[in-house]
């Protein structure tokens, strides 16, 4: 089993990253009327659609600009550059206590989409606007430096960055340490493969 690189898969199979994968109780079967509501509103406002580590990933002038998530209590709809966005509706939230900036709308129950459909709509045109004029989230000043090819893993798999950002800052330097011994980008993405299912059950990159 492999994440799925066709799109029309992850909606009817998952993401192929567990042995959920392609059965009833997968997390995208759980909230599929929920997904494809979000998947449609995305289209409509004119988003290329592609997939990211087994996610379906949006795009608007070559910028990543949102990613659909499903998971056993939620399924969501993750913002990229979200320092960017103004949320005048106060409905971002971060993605763990650790996180800086607040981009996803979590939704609880598939018919809130319906009901925040104007919302998600405003904010996708909201990013995609940045995207048009070039503009990018500013960089944070961290203790440790969060090497490019950690930044990039996280924006493109939801369930990791969720992982991630709860670590304590401690075990989160803990992998910036380490990734950023590796000379090269080749060696730093396949250490951060080796590390996800440690990153998922909260543990440090010492830990066993």
């Amino acid at each position: 089993m492999g994440m799925i690189t066709e799109i029309d898969d992850y909606f009817a199979k998952g993401c192929g990253r567990c042995t959920r994968f392609d059965t009833p109780d997968c997390s995208t079967a759980l909230w599929s009327s929920g997904l494809h509501q979000v998947r449609a509103i995305c289209l409509d406002v004119g988003l290329a659609e592609t997939v990211k580590c087994g996610h379906p990933c949006y795009l608007h002038a070559g910028r990543n600009i949102s990613i659909i998530g499903a998971f056993r209590d939620t399924f969501r709809l993750t913002f990229f550059n979200a320092s960017l966005m103004t949320d005048p509706d106060g409905v971002l939230e971060k993605q763990g206590p650790n996180t800086q900036a607040a981009g996803v709308m979590r939704f609880d129950a598939e018919n809130r989409v319906a009901r925040q459909a104007r919302t998600i709509r405003s904010y996708l045109q909201e990013a995609m606007g940045y995207a048009d004029a070039g503009l990018t989230a500013p960089k944070v000043v961290r203790d440790v430096a969060i090497p490019e090819e950690l930044t990039d893993a996280l924006d493109a798999d939801p369930q990791l960055a969720e992982a991630f950002y709860a670590l304590t800052p401690d075990r989160q330097k803990s992998y910036a340490f380490n990734l950023n011994t590796a000379k090269h980008s080749a060696t730093r993405i396949a250490r951060i493969a080796k590390f996800r299912d440690k990153i998922i059950v909260g543990k440090g990159a010492l830990e066993r």
